[in-house]
């Protein structure tokens, strides 16, 4: 039998009587089913109401309220409640009237949308902070969000009556809704907003648009069946707004600026550290050449394996100079570590290298180039660690706990492999 709903004519109906006429488990959870609920079910975009429902002198909590296709709503309560028993249920009212807040500016900021740009909804989803609606258009600029904010706020300041009515289908298709919904059995039920909005709609809302309080845009982001608008109303719009203002004056204040000057101080702080960050790459750049020089004026002869390990260096560092010490020779191999941060190693040759010239005269030897990638892994996995790369350059991390001795060791093990 399906359950008579009586948020459906009031949705400030907070108590209510009713008897249950089914108690089952669903899932692994208890539910009751009534033969009248002022609870809403999860639906049309809005969430569920909670509350309590009280038996016998006993209170159990309500959980979560579903809608099914029979037309019954199932309670999901903390106990269960046998059937027959007369309960008298409570809603969560601060819960309700924020989603009341919610649905019904949801409608207005719709209508307003349709009305300045022909953009209509096409989903309505609430959340526990925000909510989102789907507007099918392209894109949607920062001029038309204010201008559809605005519309919508005048929408609310005018406290235009909020009404419902139940009309047949045939009669809702001449009334001419902002959105006929898909084909349903019985009547509509329609919320009119008084020469504003008309639109079929199962939610609860307020009884005057001066309810809603106020309605606040947060921002947009393009999806995949249009634009997506993230907006609070009422007092979610209050809080949302004290919180930005407290974290821009909180900014503001670390900046030495205005909040309406913030922007741009911001831009501007932002380009200074991309030039301090490029002249700090410059000079790390130039430490490395001239650290490559010296590095390879000591190691002497044709072909050059150089190990070596800075403690106080990080991987930014150990690339660059594997980098300079394979550029201009033709017979380098790089094997180096760094203890900085996560322990990194780098793996370097010169490309085009040839290992040595009894290799390259050994027509049993598979390639005549030594193999950075595959050394970086035949290490990190005797290491616990991970890495690989190119044949040419390799890098991995390594668990930390990693001295100066045990990564010379490390480095040591690994030029063995290639001799």
């Amino acid at each position: 039998m399906p359950t008579d709903r009586l948020y459906y004519h009031d949705s400030f109906l907070f108590s209510f009587d009713a008897r249950v006429v089914e108690s089952l488990e669903r899932d692994g959870r208890h539910a009751v089913v009534l033969d009248r609920t002022a609870f809403y079910p999860t639906s049309g975009g809005q969430v569920h109401d909670t509350g309590r429902l009280v038996a016998n002198g006993r209170e159990v909590a309500v959980i979560e309220v579903a809608d099914e296709e029979d037309g019954r709503i199932f309670h999901f309560v903390s106990e269960p409640v046998s059937p027959g028993a007369e309960v008298h249920g409570t809603i969560d009212a601060a819960r309700r009237r924020d989603h009341i807040q919610q649905h019904t500016g949801q409608h207005v900021l719709s209508a307003a949308f349709v009305r300045l740009f022909d953009m209509p909804t096409v989903s309505f989803h609430m959340g526990t902070e925000s909510c989102t609606i789907d507007l099918a258009a392209a894109a949607v600029s920062p001029e038309q969000l204010r201008e559809a904010e605005r519309l919508a706020n005048e929408a609310v300041l005018e406290d235009r009556p909020v009404a419902i009515r139940f009309v047949p289908l045939e009669e809702a298709r001449q009334l001419g809704l902002r959105k006929l919904p898909p084909k349903q059995a019985g009547d509509l039920r329609l919320i009119n907003i008084q020469d504003f909005d008309l639109c079929a709609c199962g939610g609860t809302h307020v009884r005057a648009t001066g309810q809603i309080g106020s309605i606040l845009v947060r921002k947009t982001e393009k999806v995949k069946q249009g634009m997506r608008v993230e907006f609070v109303c009422g007092m979610r719009a209050v809080e949302t707004a004290a919180r930005d203002y407290a974290a821009l004056t909180r900014a503001a204040g670390l900046l030495s600026t205005h909040i309406h000057d913030l922007p741009d101080q911001v831009l501007k702080s932002l380009e200074d550290a991309r030039g301090a960050a490029k002249a700090q790459h410059k000079l790390l750049e130039d430490l490395a050449e001239l650290q490559a020089e010296r590095m390879l004026a000591a190691t002497p002869g044709p072909r050059r394996v150089i190990t070596a390990v800075f403690p106080d260096r990080d991987a930014v560092f150990l690339k660059l100079l594997a980098q300079k010490l394979t550029a201009r020779q033709q017979e380098v191999i790089a094997l180096l570590a760094a203890g900085a941060g996560q322990p990194t190693l780098v793996f370097a040759q010169s490309p085009g290298h040839h290992p040595s010239p009894a290799k390259a005269a050994d027509p049993g030897t598979p390639g005549l180039k030594s193999n950075m990638g595959q050394l970086m892994k035949e290490t990190m996995a005797q290491l616990g660690g991970r890495g690989g790369g190119s044949a040419d350059m390799a890098q991995g991390g390594l668990p930390a706990g990693q001295d100066t001795a045990s990564l010379e060791k490390i480095l040591g093990e690994a030029a063995g492999k290639l001799t």
